[in-house]
This record gives structure tokens, sequence and C-alpha cells, in this order.
């Protein structure tokens, strides 16, 4: 939820990304609230990442997008972290590829993570698969998370719910 996706300034806007704060900042305060632990992640990628790639390159995908240090990069203001939240910065679309989450998640005991953002057929798609391959329960909240067209978050909760994951209402969410 950074500002490159979701602001009307960002080079990768979308609308549905926008809005998906208001539920996102809903069950952040939710987690709070029952002591259970917000998780933010920040795609953030270095201007030279892709220089000597091989083969995956998102610039080439997607243009120059949330640039290291840029206001792109930085999390909507509707969602500050606070000192209690960890903040996870990654470099591809999923959010336990070469970064600490799957090690902090496992030296608190956590099993069960609760899925909001954007963007549906890309980030929040591939970490909720990344998580369900490791043995967690992914819970992809539907009104909590957007995407560049209807059609892709429609895609992605399908599959995620098909084959990995659980797709649940704002409404429906409890943390225990």
């Amino acid at each position: 939820m950074q500002n490159g996706f979701c602001h009307p300034d960002g080079s990768l806007y979308a609308p549905g990304s926008e809005d998906a704060i208001d539920p996102c900042g809903t069950l952040v305060e939710r987690a709070r609230d029952a002591g259970a632990r917000a998780v933010f992640t920040r795609d953030v990628h270095p201007p030279e990442q892709f220089d000597d790639a091989h083969y995956y390159d998102e610039f080439e995908q997607w243009g120059e997008h949330v640039l290291e240090g840029s206001w792109e990069a930085e999390l909507v203001d509707e969602l500050a972290p606070t000192e209690d939240d960890l903040v996870v910065e990654k470099h591809t679309y999923d959010a336990f590829h070469r970064t600490q989450l799957e090690g902090w998640l496992e030296a608190r005991g956590i099993d069960d993570l609760v899925f909001g953002g954007t963007l549906a057929n890309v980030c929040v798609l591939h970490t909720a698969g990344s998580a369900g391959l490791r043995d967690y329960r992914p819970l992809l909240v539907e009104d909590a998370i957007g995407a560049i067209e209807p059609d892709h978050r429609e895609y992605a909760l399908d599959h995620a719910e098909w084959l990995f994951g659980e797709v649940v209402d704002l409404d429906d969410v409890a943390f225990d």
C-alpha cells in the first residue's frame, strides 16, 4: 500500500488500490486492538537492481517504479506503521523471497496470516501463495485488496481460494 500504487500521482496507480486503503486501515486497527502483529511490506527497487538481469526485470515489465528513497516507495500516510509493526522491504512480488519475514513469523509462532493490500494478482497473490507453500494459513480479505483491473482482483481471489488459501470478507475477520 505505497504511494506508487495507491496515489493518483503514482507511476503504477490503480484506483482499486486507493479503494483498499480504508479497509486495510480497519484490518490493522483490529489486529493491534487484539494484540496481533501488523506486518507491512514495501516493494523497493534500487535503480540498478535489474542492470545485470538475465530474465527477471520488473522495470522492463512496468517501467521504473517505487525506487529506493522515493516518495513512491513510501507507505500511504493512512497506513503508518508503529514501532511494534514489522516493515518488510522486498525487491520482488513475493515478500518471503530473500527477506526476514519467514524467520520473524517462526520466531513468534505465527501460523495464520491475514492479507490486505495491492496489487491482487501481483504482490498479494505471490506472497499469499508463497505463504501457503510454507504451510501458513493465508486468509485474503476480499474487500481490503486492490487491483489494476477488477478482473485481475477476481482472478487472484478465485485462484487463491482454489489453490492455497481462504477468501473472507472484512466483516468476518476477527483476531483472537
